[in-house]
C-alpha cells in the first residue's frame, strides 16, 4: 500500500512538472510570435523589468539591463509574498524591500519557480 501512495505522489508530480513545462512552451510561442526571436529567461525578465519601469532606451548599459532583471524579479516574487514595493524613486524606478527569505533551491527548482512566477506574471497581465 505504502508504494501505491509514494507511485502516485512521483505521478502527480510528474504531471504538475509536465503541465508547467507545457505552459511554458506556449509563453515561449506567444513571445517568439510577438518578438519573432525565441526568448531565454534573461530577455523574458529583461522584459518584464521593462514593462515595470517603462524604461526604454535606444542604447541600455549592462547595469541598466541588470537593474530592470531585478526589477522583474523583485515583481515576480512580489506575487507570492517574499518581496515588497516600498515605492519608487525620483527617476520612476521601483525599490523592493525583501520580506522573507527564497527557499534553499536546486538550479532546476530554482528555474522551476521562477517559470511559475513568470507565467502567473503573464496571466494577471492577460497575455
Amino acid at each position: 500500500m505504502v508504494f501505491g501512495k509514494f507511485k502516485a505522489a512521483i505521478f502527480a508530480t510528474m504531471q504538475a512538472k509536465d503541465d508547467l513545462q507545457t505552459r511554458w512552451w506556449a509563453l515561449e510561442a506567444k513571445l517568439m510570435k510577438r518578438f519573432n526571436k525565441k526568448p531565454d529567461m534573461e530577455a523574458i525578465l529583461f522584459l518584464i523589468g521593462v514593462q515595470e519601469t517603462g524604461f526604454i532606451k535606444e542604447k541600455i548599459t549592462k547595469e541598466q539591463k541588470q537593474d530592470l532583471m531585478h526589477v522583474a524579479i523583485c515583481t515576480l516574487f512580489e506575487q507570492s509574498g517574499y518581496y515588497e514595493q516600498e515605492g519608487k524613486d525620483v527617476d520612476g524606478w521601483p525599490h523592493f524591500r525583501q520580506l522573507k527569505s527564497l527557499p534553499p533551491f536546486s538550479a532546476i527548482e530554482q528555474e522551476n519557480f521562477m517559470k511559475d512566477h513568470i507565467l502567473l506574471y503573464f496571466e494577471n497581465h492577460n497575455f
